[in-house]
């Protein structure tokens, strides 16, 4: 199979997913509890576990590109192990 994005891109994917998946996590396990921090002012929204969900499908999409990058970072580490060339 041959990968569809660069190898820059794709490690590029992979870090900012990382990243991502770990940080929007805590902040919806932060909702999710009700923390003062999220939900303890007056313009904050009332129902902590409802944005929390919003933030947890986020989580998902990153889980995604983090898979599909991933395997795009393998076909182009899988190719240059090859010692195919690639024209561009």
């Amino acid at each position: 199979m041959k990968p569809v994005v660069s190898a820059l891109n794709a490690w590029s994917c992979v870090v900012v997913s990382v990243f991502a998946i770990i940080i929007l996590s805590i902040i919806g396990g932060l909702f999710k509890s009700n923390h003062h921090s999220m939900v303890g002012s007056t313009d904050d929204p009332p129902n902590g576990p409802a944005v929390a969900g919003s933030v947890f499908a986020a989580v998902i999409v990153y889980a995604v590109f983090l898979v599909f990058c991933g395997f795009q970072a393998f076909l182009h580490r899988r190719q240059s192990e090859r010692g195919s060339i690639a024209l561009n």
